[in-house]
């Protein structure tokens, strides 16, 4: 999905980036260990890291010097200034492969690591496939059937509505500290969508529906560009959502499963 808009007068003070990407993380090992668990069926994805620690599979870095070449290609004065990061491994290689490929401006600020860009916490369903969800703890999987998605909140994890109060906070972040610069987000695929979500003001059936619509591809590339003539203050509108071409154009495989940590997601 791509939509161009035209450079506009900025009649207002600008709170908003001139240009916001958010790309998710390179495939990780996490995923070569989640496609085998549930081909076996089995009821645990067996990966040795705790979630934060796993990083990259080969392909993985592959994708991430692919969209780093994309970055890098870009004239100077349109290259991402800022770059923030989940604090998870497979997201800060991504940007840091970003960054070694000349994918940042010249004069880009440090690499920032937030933790509220984090991947959604599954608590004790960690590591289980649906499977496993169903047999260990059959009145969770019933449970989260009947409350859906958005609202489920396995036991100490995260609910979708509870990632996005984090995500209020760091866009809150973002517009105080980064407005008129050009920043790259690098987190997760529930944090894309939950972005999606808080700056496209969207409700819960529309953003489960394009969740529905299919996975958030392995380092592709959703795109906003401010616009001043929206709402009071100006407003970052959608350009590019899901966008690969950067992974085609290097000869990069697309992959697109959740990660390890996929039960009752």
């Amino acid at each position: 999905m791509v939509t161009d808009f035209p450079d506009e007068a900025r009649g207002v003070k600008q709170r908003w980036p001139d240009k916001l990407w958010i790309v998710r993380h390179g495939q990780s090992a996490g995923n070569v260990a989640k496609d085998a668990a549930y081909s076996a069926r089995s009821a645990r994805i067996e990966i040795e890291a705790r979630d934060v620690d796993v990083p990259l599979s080969k392909l993985g870095k592959e994708q991430s010097e692919a969209v780093g070449k994309w970055f890098a290609a870009m004239p100077e004065a349109e290259k991402p200034q800022v770059l923030l990061t989940s604090p998870y491994a497979r997201a800060r290689q991504t940007g840091e492969a970003i960054r070694a490929g000349g994918g940042l401006a010249a004069d880009a600020s440090d690499f920032i690591v937030d933790e509220r860009l984090r991947e959604k916490e599954l608590g004790a369903l960690d590591r289980l496939t649906w499977v496993g969800v169903e047999q260990l703890f059959p009145d969770e999987a019933a449970y989260r059937v009947r409350l859906g998605k958005f609202y489920y909140r396995p036991p100490a994890g995260e609910s979708w509505c509870d990632v996005i109060l984090r995500l209020r906070s760091a866009l809150d972040t973002i517009s105080l500290h980064y407005g008129s610069q050009r920043v790259l987000i690098i987190a997760h695929q529930v944090v894309v969508l939950c972005l999606r979500y808080l700056l496209e003001n969207l409700d819960e059936k529309t953003v489960l529906s394009i969740d529905a619509e299919g996975e958030v591809a392995n380092c592709s590339v959703t795109e906003y560009g401010f616009r001043a003539q929206q709402g009071s203050s100006g407003k970052l509108i959608l350009q590019r959502y899901n966008f690969v071409a950067p992974l085609a154009r290097e000869g990069a495989p697309v992959t697109s499963a959740p990660d390890a940590n996929v039960a009752a997601r």
